[in-house]
């Protein structure tokens, strides 16, 4: 019996895990006092409220490279793949296409410095300070923090070094001489894929997995989740809610009106609410621009 909802592209998900610990730097390195642990957070909507991505394309609309209106039907593609609740491989092709196509040919060092001031403008004020809490008390531990995240490893690394994290994973795009090549290396960091970034960096720091927590509001970071002997879920969805219930996973809610914040948009229930709602938002601008 299949445990995860995803397909069986196992080696683009190894390739996109492995891709993503070998792109992690260590920014804030914690005193050694427990050099074997670590904790590792999902972003969206576990740190922070909402996606992350959303947010970032708010800046880029602010700033008239990317439309009011292309943002419109994003936040409306994200709203019909919440209902739905599906999520397939031709939804995740089409997503990872369209956002490609925005950086494609952009500079590193250009996208870094969006993703700074955005960051700053739009994403700070949204950062769950229970959760934050929660990583600090293992950087008091002296354990190392890393965010793992679907998004692009540029933006967790100025999230992971503004909060003053260990460091990221993230998808990692391919790059030449600086400039990007509008491919992924691998495939979007989600799903199977954090699992195998997590064991990677593991491998690679020398840490015992099973001394190690992982934090994330969403069933489709059971991979993750389970890749260590310490789960917790912060703010979950309904699916994770009851897995965390049945296996006596403690579980952190830290938002106030939980049914008001279900219902609000931006919201991303994982990876997959993000591609499966760039999809829907594609798919709608195609419809209305051949009407």
């Amino acid at each position: 019996m299949r445990l995860w909802p995803w397909g069986d592209d196992a080696d683009d998900a190894e390739l996109a895990g492995e891709a993503a610990a070998a792109a992690a730097e260590v920014d804030a390195p914690p005193p050694v006092l427990d050099p074997g642990a670590a904790a590792f957070f999902d972003v969206d909507n576990t740190l922070i409220r909402g996606a992350s991505i959303y947010h970032f394309a708010r800046g880029l609309a602010a700033r008239k490279l990317f439309t009011f209106r292309d943002l419109a039907l994003f936040a409306l593609g994200q709203a019909s793949f919440r209902v739905r609740g599906s999520e397939n491989a031709e939804h995740i092709s089409t997503a990872r296409e369209a956002a490609l196509a925005f950086v494609a040919g952009r500079s590193v060092s250009e996208l870094v410095s969006l993703c700074e001031e955005i960051y700053d403008e739009k994403m700070a004020d949204r950062i769950w300070h229970g959760t934050r809490a929660l990583a600090l008390k293992h950087l008091d531990a002296g354990q190392q923090v890393w965010l793992v995240t679907a998004t692009p490893v540029e933006l967790a690394r100025i999230i992971s070094h503004r909060l003053g994290l260990t460091g990221a994973l993230g998808t990692v795009a391919e790059t030449e001489d600086g400039v990007y090549t509008g491919r992924l290396v691998g495939h979007l960091l989600h799903g199977p894929a954090k699992a195998g970034a997590v064991r990677a960096l593991a491998k690679r720091e020398g840490l015992d997995l099973s001394r190690c927590s992982a934090y994330s509001d969403s069933y489709n970071d059971l991979p993750m989740l389970t890749a260590v002997g310490n789960p917790r879920a912060v703010n979950p969805d309904a699916e994770l809610r009851e897995h965390a219930r049945e296996h006596d996973w403690p579980v952190h809610d830290f938002r106030t009106g939980r049914k008001a914040t279900m219902a609000a948009l931006p919201v991303a229930a994982g990876a997959g609410a993000l591609v499966g709602g760039v999809a829907a938002g594609v798919a709608l601008r195609r419809h209305y621009r051949d009407r």
